[in-house]
């Protein structure tokens, strides 16, 4: 069993509590929009960290990180896009990554909503974990934690860091 910490658009900002619940995972994933290298330095300081550069992310961002991660965590089969959509909304990059081989899960951020669905037509879960930063239009600053086991996500939280204000 891996336990993870899923973030998405944390703008540049990285506090106590991000890095208190990324010391408690196996690994870290961030879903784009990092904002500075500072934020991936502090969560690597802490934990194995895989991600995606998002929309905001500058030339040393990206070079780091891929637009599109495809990756094995035990079994189960992760794709990761910034900019991806949802189920039956997904934009044109992620409907051409599953339509090719679907994933088991589909994580996506960008949007700054906090969303869990699961897609019937392509047998997969797809996780947006809002936004985890304090700019955007957003409220309440989220992220999300689960344990992969074997091919299985089990134990989905909802984790709500406070007011984005």
């Amino acid at each position: 069993m891996t336990k993870i910490l899923l973030l998405s658009d944390s703008h540049s900002y990285i506090d106590d509590r991000i890095l208190a619940y990324a010391a408690q995972a196996d690994e870290i994933w961030h879903c784009g929009d990092f904002g500075s290298m500072t934020v991936i330095e502090e969560l690597e300081k802490v934990k194995p960290l895989k991600g995606v550069f998002g929309n905001i992310d500058d030339a040393k961002i990206r070079s780091v990180f891929p637009e599109v991660n495809r990756f094995f965590c035990e079994k189960l089969e992760v794709l990761m896009v910034h900019i991806g959509g949802y189920p039956g909304r997904y934009t044109p990059i992620a409907r051409k990554e599953i339509s090719e081989k679907a994933p088991r899960l589909f994580i996506s951020g960008h949007s700054h909503i906090l969303k869990a669905m699961f897609d019937e037509k392509n047998n997969l879960l797809h996780l947006n974990p809002g936004a985890c930063g304090k700019q955007g239009w957003h409220k309440t600053r989220t992220m999300m934690r689960f344990v992969v086991d074997g091919e299985e996500v089990k134990d989905l939280e909802v984790i709500e860091l406070g007011s984005r204000v």
